[in-house]
């Protein structure tokens, strides 16, 4: 058994095929990001900072940006696990052409019913959290209630009750579209304490967006306004100003694929969008947004080109381009835009020795691959021409994965077979001349393993995909 397996860390089973199923089909897994998370400790450091600043009552805007399958999404990942556990709630949502930030015909609403599905807090993080959030906040203003000394036996505890919940919405009241915001929420108070499951549940189908006209808003609830494609996004501050009155630390909003604005085929519709995105960007940078931190994610073409990118809106590229000073070597992650930077071969070292384990622990067998074997994968997986812009770390670890899945079918093959020039990975594109990759070749893999051990002794490092 190698050292690495003798000081590994165990991954439950039901975490390790979630893992391993994932990676393989290229998707980022929505559990067990700790056990394969190596590197980005700058990015997640610098988002880290953003969630201290939302904490303390501000507001915070990223763009993280790189190619399909460099990272950005493992990032976001990372980040919503990191805001779970610190007392936020997070909402994703990937953007699609029926998602979008503005639409005509409910796609900006369609983005925000996804976002309100997939609030998530630490206990419930699969998303769904709603009405979670509501009876957590109920619970908590009783508990305030009791420790001023009124007991809950007392006649006079629910109208102390309804008093203090009063004095909270009096702060939402002063926010657009606050007045009906805090109004719902007081019924759905005033539902809980009656027992009244169907007026509950009609709070609830409100702030998820889900009704569809005025009249039947007006109808159950007594409300004329509904959440449309105009102003999803002023719920969203409400959402995360309510938050923080009801015990978390704030909201985290996580918004991916932004290459789906850029694919817009009407150049109107799309310049619409940017404008919704630079409302979205001031009211966070200008201090019009409290507890609220946004997130989104997209590929250097979606953010940078000037004909139909983000940048193609002039407003956004004056705010959002990099100075002069920030290049390569001298990233300002303290900037907007946050760019990642190809992963090292040491870090892939790292991930693919930790992903060896994990396979090898999920299926019950000492592990077949020693450090050189995986050195060796990583040489040809980086050697091969136009490794430098063309592969990410997406397909070196699902090529991994797919090699421990093809040893484990095949137990008479051996590294050589599978590894060898003329053997599976062979079969595809060959080394740059010379035996060397633009990602530094096989000396800067194979000379990683020392540095490796060192690192690894250090406990868990941060990697995203």
């Amino acid at each position: 058994m190698t050292d690495s397996a003798q000081g590994q860390v165990r991954v439950p089973k039901r975490i390790a095929t979630v893992i391993l199923n994932s990676l393989k089909g290229g998707v980022v897994p929505r559990v067990g990001l700790p056990y394969i998370t190596v590197g980005r400790e700058a990015e997640i450091d610098a988002l880290l900072r953003d969630l201290g600043i939302v904490a303390d009552g501000g507001a915070s805007f990223r763009f993280v940006v790189g190619r399909y399958g460099s990272g950005k999404s493992f990032l976001l990942q990372t980040i919503r696990n990191h805001a779970m556990g610190k007392g936020f709630v997070v909402a994703d949502a990937d953007l699609s052409p029926e998602r979008r930030l503005h639409g005509n015909q409910g796609q900006g609403l369609a983005t925000y019913r996804e976002l309100v599905s997939n609030l998530s807090t630490k206990t419930r993080p699969e998303g769904g959290a709603l009405t979670l959030i509501l009876d957590r906040w109920i619970a908590g203003v009783q508990s305030e209630v009791v420790a001023a000394g009124t007991l809950a036996s007392d006649p006079s505890f629910p109208d102390e009750v309804e008093r203090r919940i009063y004095a909270a919405m009096g702060q939402l009241q002063e926010m657009v579209h606050g007045f009906d915001f805090a109004r719902l929420l007081t019924a759905y108070y005033r539902a809980h304490l009656e027992g009244d499951d169907a007026t509950k549940a009609n709070v609830v189908r409100w702030l998820r967006g889900e009704y569809r006209t005025k009249t039947e808003a007006k109808a159950d609830l007594g409300v004329s306004a509904i959440i449309g494609d105009d102003d999803w996004y002023d719920y969203v501050k409400l959402f995360a100003r309510f938050l923080r009155g009801a015990g978390y630390q704030g909201l985290v909003v996580l918004v991916d694929e932004l290459v789906n604005l850029y694919k817009i085929p009407n150049a109107v519709s799309r310049q619409y969008n940017y404008e919704k995105l630079l409302a979205m960007y001031n009211d966070a940078m200008q201090g019009k947004a409290a507890y609220l931190g946004v997130i989104m994610g997209g590929t250097p073409q979606a953010i940078e080109d000037r004909r139909r990118g983000i940048y193609s809106y002039e407003a956004l590229r004056s705010r959002l381009a990099q100075g002069r000073l920030g290049r390569e070597g001298h990233e300002d992650l303290m900037a907007p835009v946050i760019r990642l930077q190809p992963l090292t071969p040491e870090e892939l070292l790292v991930l693919v020795e930790k992903l060896a384990d994990i396979h090898a622990g999920l299926y019950g067998y000492e592990r077949r691959l020693s450090e050189d074997d995986l050195a060796r994968f990583l040489e040809l997986e980086l050697g091969r021409v136009g490794a430098d812009t063309h592969v990410t770390p997406r397909e070196v670890i699902r090529d991994f994965v797919e090699l421990l899945d093809v040893m484990l079918q095949s137990p008479d093959a051996t590294v050589e077979d599978l590894l060898g020039q003329d053997g599976a990975l062979g079969a595809g594109p060959q080394p740059a001349e010379g035996g060397t990759s633009a990602a530094g070749g096989s000396a800067v893999v194979v000379g990683a393993t020392a540095a490796r051990r060192a690192d690894d002794d250090q406990g868990f490092a941060e990697f995203t995909i």
